[in-house]
């Protein structure tokens, strides 16, 4: 590749519309450019990094007896409508229509598709086990694409099922496929944690995610360092705290309402507690001894709306990404002005639960964190203007529909094992395995006759690695302050050749060394730009992140060139006779090392 004649633009200034440094690189270095919000072209430079990670995931796919295929990216409505996902994708499903008016979409996941195939080609059980996959385009209507490949609308996905007659059979093909998922991140070259994880949209029964570790991450995990236990903050199970004997709920005085006036929020109200209710035992209150009513509005698929009131220790806030697993399919957003007149029995700042609860005067379903014990006391709103009610107890003065996870979880909190504490870290999602077990065979009818002629459903399993997301969550995690810095095994070459200066000989002697590294079957970029600056060309090699540099110039005539490596910094002059030997014998050594071995948390 000639920098001359490549189809490549650098920029020497950060795009506008891109947020997070890797990002801003490959757009500058010219691997990807923004065709709209959420959609971007893979130029020539990019699309040999997204090919190498093809390779990596179709190699490590074939090796656990995968077979490829690839389906349509334009599909239809029914088998989407049979199992409900027509209407549960909501705004995130793109939808068209043909001018015949035929209702089509384009895929976000091809789950249908994989079963009718198998459905329409397979009948008994000795066809099986089975495991299809492809990588293909993926399209979902993200409402704010952010982050570059990140989060966008047009993303490729190596998405792969498993068909297996018993259960057993779904077990050991999760088993296969999560070991073939540590080779391939193992390969890729970036820290990543494997995690448990709500099954989502997706269903299914086991699930786990597999996060590359990013500050720019859009995950939160949680991991314990005692037990090994890691989960996505959506799978946190939080337990049932133990009811409050009842010795000490019988000493608990009568629940009794107080003014506290101008106390709308958490923080002004454990004030006013303190300054016009002391606490009989001289401690201060805390926003933990007080009840959060949060209520929100929830959106159905099909439109429908419905309020929900979230109840919650006043130390811990709603969290958005966990209510929103709970509450899937539909979506929530915060009650407005709106919605508070539609209930005028709800005090905005003074919420209780003697207004919550499908008994009561709202209706309104009132489910409560887990943490919230039986016999519990609590201060919270008393439903009047400036006024909350204290020592009011869980199970004597009031109840509740259920519970629901949907608190914040925060550092230091008892590991759901109990086997220690929790430390917080985010990550980027990589990689998504799940045990669907029977949902869409059972929806779109898949069967196969068993050993005794009887029609059984077959089980499947599903299994996502994020292809095009990789390529930006390795420029994440490898880039320095002055550019990319690939990993070997996905650099667009394996070499960068720099020839600098005006002598004639300087170029001829590049030309001498490109052709003999491409012969030894090195990848070689080759800045042969003859009226372009050494400090210019220099820039580019860093910002283009091949692994190595080799600078061709002044140390000709003394029968060097430079060698560099881009990730270290490190440069060391080489006879010019034994370039070529040390250059291959750098990049052979470097595939040979692999990438660092990466921990994990046991299965």
């Amino acid at each position: 590749m000639r920098l001359s004649t490549l189809f490549l633009r650098t920029l020497r200034e950060d795009p506008a519309d891109a947020e997070l440094p890797g990002h801003k690189l490959l757009v500058r270095a010219g691997y990807v450019r923004r065709a709209a919000p959420g959609v971007y072209t893979w130029l020539p430079l990019g699309l040999k990094v997204l090919r190498k990670v093809e390779t990596v995931v179709r190699e490590e796919m074939d090796a656990i007896g995968g077979q490829e295929l690839s389906f349509p990216a334009l599909l239809p409505r029914d088998p989407y409508e049979a199992t409900n996902r027509w209407t549960e994708y909501g705004p995130n499903l793109f939808r068209l229509q043909d001018r015949k008016g035929v209702d089509m979409l384009l895929g976000p996941t091809h789950e249908e598709m994989f079963t009718l195939a198998v459905k329409d080609m397979f009948s008994s059980y000795k066809e099986l086990p089975l495991t299809l996959y492809q990588i293909q385009t993926k399209y979902r209507d993200e409402a704010r694409p952010r982050a570059g490949l990140l989060r966008g609308r047009e993303f490729i996905m190596k998405d792969s099922y498993s068909f297996d007659v018993e259960d057993a059979g779904l077990e050991a093909a999760y088993q296969r496929h999560r070991e073939a998922y540590v080779r391939i991140f193992d390969r890729l070259g970036f820290d990543y944690v494997i995690v448990y994880a709500d099954s989502g949209a997706m269903g299914g029964s086991a699930s786990e995610e597999f996060l590359a570790v990013s500050p720019v991450g859009e995950d939160t995990f949680v991991r314990c360092a005692a037990s090994g236990y890691a989960a996505n903050v959506e799978a946190v199970v939080v337990p049932q705290a133990p009811p409050v004997p009842a010795d000490v709920v019988a000493a608990t005085p009568a629940a009794h309402v107080e003014d506290t006036p101008d106390s709308p929020t958490i923080e002004t109200l454990v004030a006013q507690s303190d300054a016009l209710h002391p606490r009989t035992d001289g401690r201060a209150w805390t926003a933990a001894d007080t009840l959060k009513n949060v209520v929100v509005l929830l959106t159905y698929p099909d439109g429908s709306t419905e309020p929900l009131a979230v109840g919650l220790p006043g130390d811990r806030g709603v969290d958005a990404k966990r209510l929103e697993a709970q509450v899937a399919p539909a979506t929530w957003a915060p009650f407005e002005e709106k919605d508070f007149a539609a209930y005028p029995m709800l005090v905005k700042g003074y919420i209780g639960p003697g207004t919550l609860g499908t008994g009561s005067s709202s209706g309104i379903r009132y489910l409560l964190d887990p943490s919230v014990a039986e016999g519990s006391a609590w201060v919270t709103g008393a439903d009047e203007h400036g006024k909350h009610v204290y020592d009011l107890v869980l199970g004597r003065d009031f109840t509740a529909d259920g519970t629901i996870q949907a608190a914040e979880i925060h550092e230091g909190d008892p590991s759901p094992d109990g086997a220690g504490t929790l430390t917080l870290a985010r990550g980027i999602e990589m990689g998504h395995i799940f045990q669907l077990g029977r949902k869409y065979a059972e929806a779109l009818d898949l069967r196969v006759l068993d050993e005794h002629g009887k029609l059984v459903t077959v089980t499947m399993g599903s299994y996502g690695v994020g292809v095009s997301r990789a390529v930006a969550a390795v420029a994440e995690a490898t880039h320095d302050d002055v550019g990319l810095c690939w990993p070997r095994a996905l650099a667009p070459a394996d070499v960068h050749v720099v020839a600098t200066g005006k002598d004639q000989a300087v170029f001829e002697h590049a030309e001498g060394l490109v052709a003999e590294l491409e012969a030894a079957g090195l990848e070689v970029v080759y800045d042969d730009r003859p009226k372009v600056s050494p400090g210019v060309k220099f820039k580019d090699a860093e910002l283009l992140g091949v692994p190595t540099i080799v600078v061709v110039g002044r140390g000709l005539a003394d029968g060097t060139v430079e060698v560099k490596d881009r990730r270290s910094g490190e440069r060391r002059e080489v006879a010019v006779e034994r370039a070529v030997g040390e250059i291959v014998a750098d990049v052979r050594g470097a595939h040979l090392t692999g990438a660092p071995v990466v921990a994990h948390p046991p299965a």
